[in-house]
């Protein structure tokens, strides 16, 4: 059996959130800790999930009281590495009328982006089921050849691969670069999760529908999973299309983290199933621990898929009730409750 099921490798930072007002009629900003691939290892670890990160902090206050709340949230910091030198990425997360956010980040730079190669935990990806990644680690040389690096280790060891672009077009210099990273990571992955605007992005088409096919023809995906938000979410696999409704919230918070908590929910989904088949085949369990990228992903049928996004839908409508996300994933009940009541 591997160590790990899930290990992510990317940005760990503060998200600044607008808290209220001071006496003086000033934003009052909350420190809550961020970053888009340890708020999927956050949602995975409320599951159950043996999970690990690979990054890097600065060996500051940020830094060290972000590695004491991963430790907090159960995920393993093995692969958490200091910088004496670049202070932790912080990103200023501004609340839109509609709900949605706009960011502004601290990172020229930001510890996260000096990740190197040498850095990159082999041990760690070797002895996990999955690994998932964004691209915000790609943003420059140095980290987007240590997110390579860590990609085909994940290869040679079988691991399956999922991937969140996460487009965030402040930190690119050019957004040609973004796209081209994108088209990277859906290159190397098995899995991908996308959001209504990124999937716009990068096909240039309105039509969610087309723009998932066109990528499966291109890049032979797997499985696609399309967040849309107040419209809920779509899976393709193969030739087969599913939709599922969205949970509404009565209240919208905060939207951070919605994307990776359905990401998170959405990983376990895959795990429970190639697990369940290990438990009810001897001969799966018996080679390779019951798992292979072809036993995760084979066969899934209309309802596995509907009850995944269901799921997944569920756990990112908990989130936006409440400020933050790392530190504020829903709980497993919390989740069927939701399911079952709607």
């Amino acid at each position: 059996m591997k160590q790990y099921d899930v290990t992510a490798l990317g940005e760990l930072l503060i998200d600044f959130t607008e808290n209220g007002l001071s006496e003086q009629g000033n934003p009052i900003l909350e420190a809550n800790p961020g970053g888009a691939p340890c708020n999927v290892l956050a949602m995975l670890a409320k599951y159950g999930r043996r999970t690990a990160f690979i990054g890097k902090v600065g060996e500051d206050a940020f830094g060290r009281k972000l590695a004491g709340i991963l430790a907090e949230c159960g995920i393993d910091t093995e692969g958490l590495c200091f910088d004496p030198q670049v202070h932790t990425t912080l990103a200023f997360v501004h609340k839109l009328a509609d709900g949605d956010r706009d960011f502004s980040f601290y990172r020229n730079p930001g510890a996260d982006m000096m990740l190197s190669v040498a850095d990159v935990r082999k041990d760690l990806i070797r002895q996990s089921r999955i690994f998932h990644f964004g691209t915000l680690s790609m943003t420059d040389p140095g980290c987007r050849q240590a997110t390579e690096a860590a990609i085909g280790l994940a290869k040679e060891s079988g691991a399956l691969i999922s991937f969140d672009p996460n487009l965030r077009p402040p930190l690119w210099r050019d957004l040609a670069e973004a796209k081209e990273a994108i088209i990277y990571g859906i290159r190397q992955c098995h899995v991908l999760k996308i959001s209504d605007n990124e999937i716009e992005f990068i096909t240039g088409m309105k039509d969610y529908d087309r723009a998932a096919r066109s990528l499966q023809d291109q890049f032979h995906t797997k499985l696609i999973c399309v967040t849309l938000g107040e419209q809920g979410s779509r899976a393709y696999y193969r030739d087969q299309l599913v939709c599922a409704e969205p949970y509404p919230a009565e209240e919208v918070v905060d939207t951070t983290g919605a994307g990776d908590t359905f990401t998170g929910s959405m990983l376990n989904f895959l795990l429970e199933r190639v697990d369940q088949s290990a438990t009810e085949n001897r001969r799966i369990r018996e080679a390779e621990g019951g798992f292979t990228v072809e036993g995760m992903l084979e066969g899934l049928t209309d309802q596995e898929l509907s009850r995944m996004l269901r799921r997944a839908n569920a756990a990112a409508s908990l989130i936006v009730r409440r400020r933050g996300a790392l530190r504020m994933m829903p709980e497993v009940e919390e989740i069927a409750t939701l399911c079952r009541e709607m």
